[in-house]
């Protein structure tokens, strides 16, 4: 199974928890199936209308997957990294 790979800030959902094994097909459905087995992962990493928010890059075995191919199909044995942007002051 692909494997999601969660950074600390994200780990809310997840409750702590930073490698998860998930059962998808494709990048998108590997983020929609976070959201369904972690409630509230979805809500910090895509955007109302399902698209990537624009504060979070997903990788792929070490290669940035571009916003709009979150379709492309994903092997049993990916790492989908999620990095997320994160603001200070």
């Amino acid at each position: 199974m692909p494997v999601v790979i969660v950074p600390p800030p994200l780990q809310g959902p997840t409750a702590g928890v930073g490698r998860v094994e998930v059962a998808a097909e494709t990048v998108r459905g590997t983020l929609e199936r976070m959201e369904g087995d972690y409630p509230g992962f979805g809500e910090l990493v895509l955007e109302a209308n399902g698209e990537l928010s624009s504060f979070v890059k997903i990788f792929r075995n070490g290669e940035q997957v571009d916003p709009g191919s979150l379709d492309q199909e994903v092997a049993a044995a990916d790492e989908l990294e999620v990095v997320t942007a994160i603001a200070g002051g």
